[in-house]
């Protein structure tokens, strides 16, 4: 863990949205990322590149999800796909779990 504090100004700059997922797919000839097509309230949705295949058996399985995504990362190009957003998660191992809203909010809408 890193100890190291942060303003509340700091934190007010991340942008965490829900996002609907409408495509997931395997990123070919890797072994940890899967592709994302995300609607989070914008007129095009996005593309996100994420390390969780190996916590996803069937990338198909997160169509139709709503999961938190940081939208204001700069993009950043992975396996030539580039990547506009964050998968916001927790854990890792056999502990990982996908934040989610407990009922359905619009696609967009923010974390506070």
């Amino acid at each position: 863990m890193n100890d190291e504090k942060i303003s509340i100004d700091d934190f007010a700059k991340i942008e965490v949205k829900v996002g609907t997922v409408l495509r997931a797919a395997c990123v070919p000839e890797t072994d940890k990322l899967l592709v994302l097509t995300v609607d989070v309230g914008e007129a095009t949705p996005r593309t996100i590149v994420s390390g969780i295949r190996e916590y996803v058996a069937e990338p198909e399985s997160l169509v139709g999800r709503q999961l938190s995504f940081v939208t204001n990362l700069a993009p950043r190009t992975l396996k030539g796909i580039e990547s506009n957003g964050m998968l916001f998660a927790a854990g890792s191992g056999d502990t990982f779990a996908f934040m989610v809203p407990d009922q359905f909010v619009p696609p967009g809408t923010g974390t506070h």
